[in-house]
């Protein structure tokens, strides 16, 4: 089973920025595609973004274009998600998801391991 350990979450104002990261126990992240996901109080968990394992293919939903970067280092076993001018409803439990093969699935069940995930509150 593999474990994946989300970091950089807090409470930041509106505008601001967070850089959340991901981490795998097990393989590389180099193995896998890694998506980030986010569940806001009362609504079902959204994907954000993903980037296949090759790093070639990028996925973003169309709330966070522009603003969010996602991003893999391997040599550090790490993705990153870089979020820039947040918005109140950016607010939610932002969730490190990862799968074996090189498509980048933007729905829940298209990932097989998740962490345990990481709070984002902006403050308005």
């Amino acid at each position: 089973q593999e474990q994946l350990v989300e970091s950089g979450g807090g409470l930041v104002q509106a505008g601001g920025s967070l850089r959340l990261s991901c981490t795998a126990s097990g393989r590389t992240v180099s193995s896998y595609t890694m998506g980030w996901f986010r569940q806001a109080p009362g609504k079902e968990r959204e994907f954000v973004a993903g980037i296949s394992w090759s790093g070639g293919s990028t996925a973003y939903a169309d709330s966070v274009k522009g603003r969010f970067t996602i991003s893999r280092d391997n040599a550090k076993n790490t993705v990153h998600l870089q979020m820039n001018s947040l918005k109140p409803e950016d607010t939610a439990v932002y969730y490190c998801a990862a799968r074996w093969t090189n498509n980048v699935p933007t729905y829940t069940s298209g990932y097989m391991y998740w962490g345990q995930g990481t709070q984002v509150t902006v403050s308005s």
